[in-house]
């Protein structure tokens, strides 16, 4: 299997998912702008989210894909189809009840989760009702992540990587024909998350029953792999849920600025989302599975030269992202969000948060690619240690920024605690002598410097003021960055090809 192509290919179906994406905030921006109803909601699915991330696509895959991968290049296919079904019973039951458990006690999770909100009975009782439609997302996508780590595992990446746009789909059609019938409108949101993670659930079906590898119902106990999985989750849940625990006080601190500051930090974070998904989780998802071969194998030295191929292949990608978002902060802000309800004060507030988010960017893509480099040794300690250090790291800065750069501080803290993340990850790798960097890395990164550079100017001269972006019609808006994005792409890439790049130069082959 060509490595660069299955990027692409993701990458693709991930890109696809993600302009749907953009789409849905771009009604949402519309018709609901940034006030009490969208902070009610933005809390209502990041809670429902959170878990997932932490349930699901952390914890549970990062312990899941390393020991599948050993079960599928070692074990009979029966162990395998065992492994799956014993997992799948146990994750079931589990999420039921999180599920129960978290609809009767919506109240209580908001009042930990938003307190800022209990000051305002109406919009305290809005987000309580909206997570109480939007909590058995959690038990959906989570199933959809098992699903999409048996198929990543067997090399059947397009799935996966296409089924969120299901939700996006969901979010656009109820957006624009159940909102009538909703009072408050807000609520037809809530129930695009519903319908959403269902659909995403059937979708995979169908892909699993090709592979025969369709979970069934058994009540045996499990065999020593599935309880391999528990033990590995342990430290993974710890692990995971120290980004995700610094996300949710980013939420509480949001929760006690000026309203909209909610809004604000989420439009600008699903930008920076826009190039973290498809480079971050694209070389993720690729990168684990067979890194977890070369392990089984013993294949030390392709181990470390696939890391080091993924590793290049971040730094050519992000850093003209991360400048790029930076740069076209209050272009993309204005010309996706700024309709309707969506005021300048709004596009302003949003931009600030985004070029606070565009700093850490290279390091939030660099973990996704470095952490794997642990998981597919089935080492989650060493990820759980470096992560304690960064929320630790994370909530200093909240309180060294939120005062001077309100919402905006919140965002900088973030993306400055995930450039240590990746440095210590990084740092560990090496004196573990788990990754060793292949010749001529000082030469890269100049000339990958140099090209940023070449497009920064190109940006810098092409952009224009302000002002003219607020003031400009939609389609002119869309028009100018067009335009820009291409010649700043252009200019990136033909420095790039005039300092000697070409593309055979990251394939890289890959048995599943």
């Amino acid at each position: 299997m060509n490595l660069l192509k299955a990027l692409a290919a993701v990458s693709s179906m991930t890109f696809i998912s993600r302009i749907l994406g953009f789409v849905r905030d771009i009604l949402i921006a519309r018709i609901f702008g940034a006030g009490i109803a969208t902070d009610a909601f933005f809390v209502a699915f990041r809670i429902p989210n959170l878990l997932r991330r932490l349930f699901a696509e952390g914890a549970f895959s990062q312990a899941f894909v390393p020991i599948l991968a050993e079960y599928k290049n070692t074990r009979t296919p029966e162990d395998t189809r065992a492994l799956i079904d014993h997992i799948t019973m146990l994750m079931g039951i589990t999420l039921i009840i999180v599920t129960i458990i978290g609809i009767v006690s919506a109240p209580l999770i908001i009042y930990a989760s938003a307190p800022g909100f209990s000051a305002d009975a109406e919009k305290f009782d809005l987000t309580v009702a909206l997570l109480r439609i939007t909590f058995p997302y959690i038990l959906f996508i989570s199933l959809v992540a098992l699903a999409g780590s048996i198929l990543n595992t067997y090399g059947k990446f397009n799935v996966p990587a296409i089924t969120p746009a299901l939700l996006n789909i969901s979010f656009i059609a109820c957006s624009l024909w159940l909102t009538p019938f909703f009072e408050p409108p807000i609520l037809a949101l809530a129930w695009a998350v519903f319908i959403g993670g269902a659909l995403q659930l059937v979708f995979q079906v169908p892909f699993l029953l090709h592979l025969k590898l369709l979970p069934r119902v058994r009540f045996k106990n499990p065999d020593t792999g599935a309880w391999r999985v528990i033990k590995l989750m342990g430290p993974a849940i710890f692990g995971v849920s120290v980004s995700q625990v610094s996300m949710l006080i980013n939420t509480i601190f949001a929760s006690l600025l000026v309203t909209g500051s909610v809004s604000w930090l989420y439009y600008a974070d699903r930008l920076m989302e826009f190039p973290a998904g498809l480079l971050g989780v694209a070389l993720g998802t690729i990168l684990l599975p067979s890194l977890a071969k070369h392990y089984n194998s013993n294949s030390t030295e392709e181990y470390s030269r696939l890391l080091d191929w993924g590793l290049r292949m971040t730094i050519v990608l992000t850093l003209p992202a991360a400048l790029a978002l930076a740069f076209l902060a209050i272009p993309l802000v204005t010309t996706l969000f700024h309709h309707g309800a969506f005021t300048d004060h709004d596009a302003l507030m949003t931009r600030e948060a985004l070029i606070a988010y565009s700093i850490g960017l290279p390091g939030i893509i660099l973990v996704k690619v470095l952490a794997p480099g642990f998981y597919a040794r089935q080492n989650i300690k060493t990820p759980v240690k470096i992560a304690i250090v960064t929320l630790i790291a994370t909530q200093l800065m909240n309180l060294a920024f939120i005062i001077p750069f309100q919402h905006a501080g919140l965002a900088l803290a973030i993306g400055f605690g995930a450039c240590i993340n990746a440095g210590l990850l990084y740092y560990q790798l090496r004196s573990h002598e788990i990754y060793q960097p292949q010749p001529g890395w000082l030469i890269f990164f100049l000339k990958i410097i140099a090209a940023v550079t070449v497009m920064g100017i190109v940006l810098w001269f092409t952009t224009g003021s302000s002002a003219s972006w607020l003031a400009d019609s939609a389609m002119t808006r869309a028009g100018r960055l067009s335009l820009i994005i291409l010649a700043g792409a252009s200019s990136y890439f033909a420095a790039l090809w005039l300092l000697g790049f070409r593309l055979r130069d990251f394939t890289q082959q890959q048995a599943i």
